[in-house]
């Protein structure tokens, strides 16, 4: 009983969709009505509020890191060992994916899968995240470094702790980035796919300025 709730609770936090709340919090167009449509921190950075997408950014890995480190702090008090951590790993992150709260219509997983790998080992964390920093600052494109760092994080984690049910929940999660990611390998094949920082698609940028300046009128209304 007590994997269970610890599995359902992991899902229903991945399932706050941190896009949605911060945008509209801020007064910003939905981010699933532009750009990709992906309800993630890349996606509210070409509304260019670059405050709204750090935001983004740290509330979906704090999620995935929260929902690990309890069950990885307090699971043992209720005979839960690693494969519960592993089931709650996955679970936040399908909870991101598949989001009960939006219609099942998440994002990409990339920060909240940042925040699940710090909570298992902050080594494994950092150097994930360094990974992908490196690829995206010399080639640009943050859907490739999610995919460099998505096929490095398993390598790592059993380097570093060998083979374990943690390690098969990060190949796991891995293999679903990449599947989630496969309309942009599709981009960069073809070489249509918009590189950080590019600001591609001026009407999200027009939206969330409209929708921020509607949203001040109302106030003072």
């Amino acid at each position: 009983m007590s994997l269970l709730i610890a599995t359902i609770a992991a899902y229903l936090i991945g399932s706050v969709s941190f896009a949605v709340i911060v945008s509209a919090a801020m007064g910003l167009a939905d981010p699933r009505s532009y750009g990709s449509k992906n309800p993630g921190a890349t996606n509210v950075l070409r509304s260019g509020n670059k405050k709204a997408a750090i935001l983004t950014l740290l509330g979906d890995a704090f999620k995935g890191w929260l929902a690990v480190w309890l069950v990885a702090r307090f699971g043992p008090r209720f005979g839960l060992d690693d494969a519960a951590v592993a089931l709650a790993a996955i679970a936040v992150f399908l909870g991101h994916l598949y989001p009960v709260f939006f219609k099942f219509k998440g994002g990409k997983g990339v920060a909240t899968a940042a925040g699940v790998l710090l909570a298992i080992h902050p080594v494994l964390g950092l150097g994930t995240a360094l990974t992908w920093l490196i690829i995206a600052f010399f080639f640009r494109y943050s859907s490739f470094a999610a995919l460099v760092a998505a096929v490095f994080a398993p390598l790592f984690d059993i380097f570093m702790f060998g083979p374990n049910p943690i390690a098969w929940a990060v190949f796991a999660m891995g293999a679903l980035l990449i599947w989630r990611h496969r309309a942009n390998i599709a981009k960069l094949i073809a070489g249509t796919e918009s590189r950080i920082g590019a600001k591609k698609d001026k009407d999200a940028a027009q939206a969330g300025a409209k929708s921020g300046s509607s949203a001040t009128h109302a106030r003072k209304h």
